[in-house]
C-alpha cells in the first residue's frame, strides 16, 4: 500500500502510541436509557470505498474507512464528508479528496466529486473563479464552515498541491453545492507557507494563517468563521504547535488575527480558574475540540499541546473566549498535561467529574447550548493511554460535566447490534479522529475514525452511528 506522506507520521501520532498502550484491558461498560444506532458501513476495520457512479445515490455506496476527514451538514439536513486519511476503491491507504453526501431520509451515500484513488493532486484553476474542473488536493486535518448562503468553506490540512508536492496547506476554498463547483479563494497553492499576521485585531486582505492541520474551527452567528491553533507554520515559517486565534469574514474575504502568538510552541497562561483576564491564553495545540455557544462565546477543549509548565502532551483544559471582551477564561480541567478522567455516576451532572486529557475527540452543540464530546485518544480513569468511547455532556451555565455513555476505561470493542435498530446495549468502539454532525432533531451522528471494531481489532473505520438521547 502507499505510505503516509512526509509529515503524516505526526498527523497519525496517536496511532504510534498504540503499541506502547499494550493489549486489551477489561473495561467498565455502562448500560443506560440512551440508545445508539448503527446506521451504515461495516462493523470491521479497513474497508475499501464503494463509489458507484458519480452523483448517483445507491444502497451499495459507502466511503472507505478513514480518520481525520472534515464534515458539515447542509440546509436540507444532509451530511457531507470530504477527504481524510484512509482507504480508496482499490485498497490503497493514504490521503483522500473524495466528496460524499449522506441523505438520512433516503439512507444512501452519494459520491459527489474528487477522486476514488488516494494522493490526488489539487486543480486550483484561477484564483476567485469557480470551475467544474477545480478540486482541492487529497488531505487530512482540514477545517470547514458553512455560510448563510449554503456555501462550504474549506481551509488547510496536510496534503497535496501537485502530485509531487505535499505538506501543510493554507489554501482556502469555497464549494457551491448547487453548482457542484469549487473556487480557490485565497491562500497559497504551495505547501508550508508562513502566516501573515498583520496587526492584531485589524482585518486586511494580505492577512492569512500559515499552513496547518488539526486546527479547531466554528461558525459565528455574525457569519464570521473562527480558527484556532493546529500544527503548522508560524510567522517565521517555523513549524510547531500554534495558539493563534483568527476570524474570517466571508463577505469581505479578509482574515483578522484575534488572539494568541505568531510564534509556535507557546505555553498556556491559565490565570485563575473561572476568572477572565487579558493575560490568559491557551497553549499551542492541535486536534482539540471547539464550539460556539448561543451567546457567541468560543469554547476550546483539550488536544495535544503545551500546558502551563512548558510540557507537551494530551490536555483536558476547557477554555472560554469572549470576543467582545477579548479575554480567555480557564473554566475546567487541569493546567498540566496527562490528567486522568474522573467518572462517578452515569447521567449525573457533576462539577468534579471531567473527561481525561485527550486529542482527536468529536464534538457537537445541541439546541440548549450544551456541548457533547465523544471519544478521542488519551487518558481514561486509570491513567492509561487508550483510544476512548466515553460520551460527555457539558453544561456551560453550571460549568459541569455529565458522563452520559460509554466506558470509563479505554480500548473497548464496539457492540453494533442490528443495523438500523437502536438499542441501549449498543455502543461504538473506542476511537479518535471521527467526524460528526447534529441533525435537526438534536440527534448526534458520527462517522469512522481510527479505533476498535466489533472484534476488538484496531484499524480505520467507516461505520456511521446515531445517538438518541
Amino acid at each position: 500500500m502507499k505510505s503516509a506522506a512526509k509529515l503524516g507520521s505526526l498527523a497519525l501520532l496517536p496511532l504510534l502510541l498504540f503499541a506502547a498502550a499494550g493489549c486489551e484491558k477489561k473495561s467498565a461498560v455502562t448500560t443506560v436509557a440512551h440508545k445508539w444506532e448503527w446506521i451504515s458501513g461495516a462493523d470491521t476495520v479497513d474497508q475499501l470505498g464503494v463509489y458507484g457512479t458519480l452523483a448517483a445515490p445507491a444502497a451499495a455506496n459507502v466511503p472507505g474507512s478513514r480518520e481525520d476527514a472534515v464534515s458539515w451538514r447542509d440546509a436540507s439536513g444532509r451530511f457531507w464528508l470530504f477527504g481524510g486519511y484512509g482507504y480508496d476503491a482499490a485498497g490503497y491507504r493514504d490521503r483522500l479528496n473524495d466528496l460524499w453526501v449522506y441523505d438520512p431520509a433516503g439512507g444512501n451515500w452519494t459520491w459527489m466529486g474528487g477522486g476514488s484513488s488516494v494522493d490526488e493532486p489539487a486543480v486550483y484553476g484561477t484564483r476567485g473563479a469557480a470551475s467544474a474542473l477545480n478540486i482541492p488536493g487529497a488531505r487530512n486535518g482540514s477545517v470547514a464552515w458553512t455560510d448563510g448562503g449554503g456555501n462550504v468553506w474549506l481551509f488547510g490540512g496536510f496534503g497535496f498541491t501537485t502530485a509531487n508536492d505535499y505538506g501543510n496547506l493554507n489554501d482556502l476554498w469555497m464549494y457551491d453545492p448547487a453548482a457542484g463547483q469549487w473556487t480557490w479563494v485565497m491562500g497559497s497553492n504551495a505547501v508550508d507557507q508562513p502566516g501573515v499576521y498583520g496587526t492584531k485585531g485589524t482585518a486586511a486582505s494580505s492577512n492569512i494563517p500559515g499552513g496547518r492541520f488539526g486546527a479547531v474551527s466554528v461558525t459565528g452567528a455574525d457569519g464570521r468563521f473562527w480558527l484556532f491553533g493546529g500544527y503548522g507554520e508560524d510567522a517565521s515559517g517555523n513549524a510547531g504547535w500554534l495558539n493563534d486565534l483568527w476570524a474570517f469574514d466571508p463577505a469581505a474575504r479578509q482574515w483578522t488575527w484575534i488572539s494568541g502568538s505568531d510564534t509556535n510552541g507557546q505555553s498556556g497562561a491559565y490565570g485563575t480558574k473561572g476568572t477572565a483576564d487579558a493575560a490568559n491564553v491557551p497553549g499551542g495545540r492541535y486536534m482539540g475540540a471547539g464550539w460556539l455557544d448561543p451567546d457567541g462565546l468560543f469554547w476550546l477543549f483539550g488536544g495535544e499541546g503545551y500546558d502551563s509548565e512548558e510540557n507537551r502532551g494530551p490536555l483536558n483544559d476547557l477554555w472560554k473566549y469572549d470576543p467582545e471582551a477579548g479575554q480567555w477564561t480557564w473554566m475546567t480541567g487541569g493546567n498540566v498535561v496527562r490528567v486522568s478522567g474522573t467518572y462517578t455516576t452515569v447521567d449525573t451532572e457533576s462539577t468534579t467529574d471531567t473527561p481525561g486529557s485527550r486529542s482527536g475527540s468529536v464534538s457537537w452543540i445541541d439546541g440548549s447550548g450544551q456541548l457533547w464530546l465523544f471519544g478521542g485518544y488519551g487518558l481514561d480513569s486509570t491513567a492509561y493511554d487508550r483510544w476512548l468511547n466515553d460520551l460527555w455532556k457539558f453544561n456551560p451555565a453550571k460549568s459541569a460535566w455529565t458522563w452520559t455513555s460509554g466506558r470509563s476505561t479505554g480500548g473497548g470493542k464496539g457492540t453494533y447490534g442490528t443495523k438500523g435498530t437502536p438499542d441501549s446495549t449498543n455502543i461504538p468502539g473506542a476511537r479518535f479522529s471521527s467526524v460528526s454532525w447534529m441533525d435537526g432533531s438534536g440527534r448526534l451522528w458520527f462517522f469512522g475514525g481510527y479505533g476498535s471494531d466489533s472484534k476488538g481489532t484496531g484499524g480505520w473505520l467507516n461505520d456511521l452511528w446515531q445517538f438518541i438521547k
